[in-house]
């Protein structure tokens, strides 16, 4: 354990002062460096703040590169967060970062993700967390004194006039994420949070539901604005936030028994302590804490940053942020944003450019993905498919879709059933504003039932050509069969669209073996280009019950054994049955992976057991081992993924350098 942490300031302006008083006469905290934009701006600050033994820096990058700073805090305005704490993360610097973290949830993933990666300190700077008063208002609320809460008002707002509105300034300029909810109205949503998990014995809850309403003013940013918040222990929240009215700044606490009120939640003097009061109201009669304070609310948090890096944490203890508090603090942001129809420039296609890390995108050094090529195909396809069926808006896709590309991941499967068209239509924008199209693959799916006829088939797969804004996809895919048409109609009209280059290789999702073969067969005797692969399900747990009406998987021995000898390429859905080998111990309906009994039977929980057993041999995740059993199949073996977060990405890839040998697999499938 190192005896202090030596800081470092990323961006030199007023907050940056207040970072510097907070931590006078803090131990073990120095404050080493600063960085501004130009070093005449650091020396003046230095100068102002008195800071004679701190090192000037004319850019974050050599802030970032001084051996003498441990630690960062970056003070520049939000948008900037992202880049500069990527990069604070990969020079190995711990990071305390001004709220809010970024402009939205998949900002605060990147960041986190980065902390993860290389293994250092984040948190996120909400400095109410970390003074005395927050922790006394948690054993209030934990003691049952007022009984279950049932309703919480908390307000955040001033009217910036009284200063003098600047158009161009941080709080009304949409170019620097201004306006009420991200500046101040962040604090009463984490303060909701907050009271509605430490209610139940819980470091916070996130809203099931999130409604609002809001004022955008002529510069596009919120000048007022209120949300309703519900949680799933029946508690309501009223938040509100401003940049330009006057709001009362108070926290009203309503529970069964009683009340609790907050007079000065947010604690915002910048220069000296600011003693906390907690008043508690049952049955008419008070009960006053006064929380005594050593420190302002800024030295509370750099003290909460230096104790946990002391202890080689990577995250601070609640109250103070942890990382899943952080990113359900930001979706529910987004959501409040959403309501009121408030999206930054750099939320869009035209305003989001290029990967948030500031980097140009390519795949990273030492990625680990692994390729394979289909037949007819001529190019690489990475063995890990990414699914595009649950993104929401460009911004979290953006996130998702870049961070696929860094780590070695080229395809991606889409579908015209998919959300209404929505997720076509994200992955085009993502891939027109990187201008990677000639660098990825993409699956369209189409004639899912009961539209499973060659007419929608065509219909369909020129909607989703027009939706992902290209004139092919590398790889198209029947969502389903018919018995009913004959299979040469389907073949005769999926080689019509591959003759006009709307398609390079087809196939067939959800096809019996028969129907497979017989394709091919029609294919071979007429002159025509057949299946190229197939996509089945296939995983380690059998598929017990369909997942969907008319799924089918091809995990049967004979089916297996076709594969093998054909050696046909099988894209795999639901390959690591739906989080089946997450846990060790869940059954039946337990989880939400199985709420329709597809997965659990007596012969999947050996099969899962025994996955356990390899993870421990291998050190890797009983999800990895199943990932694995798909992907060391002795034929073209590739895997559709559906993560919804960077972390699900990451923790799925390791499975990529497990080999597992013939016996290893007939041991997992009960075959030995």
């Amino acid at each position: 354990m190192s005896e202090s942490v030596a800081w470092g300031i990323l961006g030199a302006g007023t907050i940056a002062k207040a970072f510097v008083n907070g931590a006078r006469g803090l131990p073990h905290v120095r404050v080493a460096a600063v960085g501004s934009r130009s070093v005449d701006k650091a020396k003046a600050f230095v100068d102002e703040m008195e800071l004679p033994e701190a090192n000037c820096h004319g850019s974050y990058d050599a802030l970032l590169a001084d051996p003498d700073v441990d630690a960062v805090y970056i003070a520049t305005p939000h948008p900037m967060h992202p880049e500069w704490a990527i990069k604070a993360a990969e020079a190995g610097k711990h990071i305390l970062c001004e709220k809010p973290v970024g402009l939205n949830h998949g900002h605060a993933m990147a960041m986190i993700q980065a902390a993860r990666e290389n293994n250092v300190f984040f948190m996120d700077a909400f400095k109410d967390r970390c003074h005395p008063q927050a922790h006394k208002l948690v054993e209030v609320l934990q003691s049952g004194v007022i009984g279950p809460v049932r309703m919480i008002r908390v307000s955040f707002g001033f009217n910036t006039d009284y200063w003098g509105a600047n158009p161009e300034g941080r709080l009304l300029n949409i170019e620097l994420g201004g306006g009420g909810i991200l500046d101040v109205g962040c604090y009463a949503v984490e303060y909701a949070r907050l009271i509605a998990g430490a209610s139940v014995g819980k470091p916070f809850l996130n809203p099931t539901k999130v409604t609002a309403s809001g004022h955008l003013g002529e510069t596009g940013v919120d000048e007022w604005a209120a949300a309703h918040l519900e949680f799933e222990t029946g508690a309501i929240a009223e938040v509100a936030t401003a940049v330009r009215a006057s709001l009362d700044n108070t926290c009203h606490i309503a529970g069964e028994l009683g009340t609790i009120s907050v007079p000065n939640p947010w604690l915002n003097s910048r220069d000296g302590a600011e003693q906390g009061k907690i008043i508690v109201t049952v049955k008419g009669e008070d009960t006053v804490h006064e929380i005594e304070s050593q420190h302002s609310a800024f030295g509370y948090e750099i003290k909460v940053a230096t104790d946990a890096i002391l202890a080689g944490k990577l995250e601070a203890d609640s109250p103070a942020m942890t990382w899943d508090d952080t990113l359900g603090q930001m979706d529910t942001l987004d959501q409040w944003r959403q309501a009121i129809g408030l999206t930054y420039p750099q939320e869009t296609p035209e305003g989001f450019p290029t990967p948030i890390s500031g980097r140009a995108l390519a795949p990273r050094d030492g990625h680990n993905m692994q390729y394979n090529r289909v037949p007819g195909l001529d190019r690489d396809v990475s063995r890990f498919v990414m699914g595009c069926d649950n993104q929401r808006t460009f911004a979290h896709t953006a996130v998702m879709f870049d961070d696929w590309i860094e780590r070695g991941g080229n395809t991606f499967d889409t579908a015209w059933i998919y959300g209404g068209g929505g997720p076509e239509r994200l992955l085009a924008q993502w891939h027109t504003s990187r201008g990677v199209r000639d660098q990825i693959n993409i699956i369209a799916k189409g004639a899912h039932t009961p539209h499973c006829n060659p007419e929608a088939l065509t219909s369909q797969l020129l909607e989703s050509l027009d939706r992902l804004q290209t004139d092919h996809v590398e790889i198209y895919i029947m969502h389903r069969d018919n018995l009913e048409v004959p299979v040469g109609e389907f073949v005769d009209v999926l080689n019509e669209h591959a003759q006009a280059g709307r398609i390079k290789v087809f196939g067939g999702s959800n096809w019996t073996q028969e129907r497979f073969v017989e394709a091919n067969e029609y294919a071979k005797a007429n002159g025509k280009q057949g299946f190229s692969l197939l996509s089945n399900n296939f995983s380690l747990a059998r598929m017990i019950n369909p997942v969907w009406a008319g799924c089918i998987a091809a995990t049967t021995d004979e089916f297996r054994e076709y594969l093998i000898e054909n050696q046909i390429a099988n894209f795999a859905w639901s390959s690591q049955a739906r989080g089946y080998f997450l846990s060790r111990q869940a059954t039946g309906k337990a989880g939400i992976w199985d709420h329709d009994n597809s997965w659990d039977s007596p012969e999947n929980r050996q099969r899962r057991e025994r996955a356990f057993e390899l993870a421990e041999k291998y050190n890797v995740s009983a999800i990895n081992i199943a990932a694995a059993y798909v992907l060391c199949q002795p034929f073209p073996s590739f895997a559709l993924i559906g993560p919804r977060f960077l972390n699900e990405t990451a923790t799925s890839l390791p499975a990529m350098d497990l080999k597992l040998t013939a016996e290893e697999l007939a041991y997992l499938d009960l075959r030995d």
